[in-house]
């Protein structure tokens, strides 16, 4: 099962963001769909629920009991039930396929270099969301970030600064990051990825590329 083989995790930040439906669509869809792959980051997330649901349910602070809190955090930590997933169909998973509208071969992918692929998802402007289609051995080309990224294995795995990631592990970047993503030997791998903000390369040809592929 997917879920035993995870290693990287989003953090408690995202969730509760999530939770509380401040995070742009892009980045929802992301953690949405990593949620969906991951039984500890849904019973977290079950859990933030909870907290929110709680806070919703009380007109009056005041009248609120005194150990409300306390009996909150022991929700926290024995992890609150969360609704099992739809199970994926196929490389994709359920809220991805919302999107996609079928599996890996509705995608139409654009080439941006190197036999790297991508396919933009519609979601609102405020961050965007792409399909990645890196062939097995090739490489992303070495760049930064301007904002945050959120990238997610779905099929393959690729090895950066940060280490390896394989199916439902998520890479959390920002501006701290400069990395080259390389796909593994094998299976080409496939990601799906939301940034709030342009990428910065490093090389000259992938930015004189960029307005173009719009990554």
């Amino acid at each position: 099962m997917m879920t035993q083989t995870i290693q990287h995790h989003l953090t408690d930040a995202l969730l509760m963001a999530y939770s509380a439906g401040t995070l742009p669509e892009a980045f929802s869809l992301v953690v949405a769909s990593h949620v969906s792959l991951c039984d500890d980051c849904r019973a977290r997330l079950g859990s933030f629920d909870a907290i929110g649901g709680n806070m919703i349910d009380s007109d009056d602070a005041a009248a609120l009991a005194d150990d409300s809190f306390e009996a909150t955090l022991r929700r926290i930590a024995a992890g609150a039930p969360a609704e099992p997933p739809r199970r994926p169909s196929g490389v994709f998973p359920a809220p991805l396929q919302d999107y996609v509208a079928g599996d890996l071969a509705d995608v139409r992918w654009r080439s941006i270099g190197l036999g790297v692929r991508q396919a933009p998802l519609p979601t609102a402007r405020d961050a965007s969301a792409r399909l990645l289609y890196i062939p097995a051995g090739a490489a992303v080309p070495d760049h930064g970030h301007r904002g945050s990224e959120l990238t997610l294995v779905l099929q393959g795995a690729f090895r950066d600064e940060g280490g390896r990631y394989g199916p439902g592990d998520v890479e959390i970047a920002d501006e701290r990051l400069e990395h080259q993503p390389v796909a593994e030997p094998g299976e080409a791998c496939i990601c799906l990825a939301a940034t709030d903000a342009p990428l910065r390369f490093r090389a000259l040809l992938p930015r004189l590329a960029q307005p173009f592929i719009r990554i």
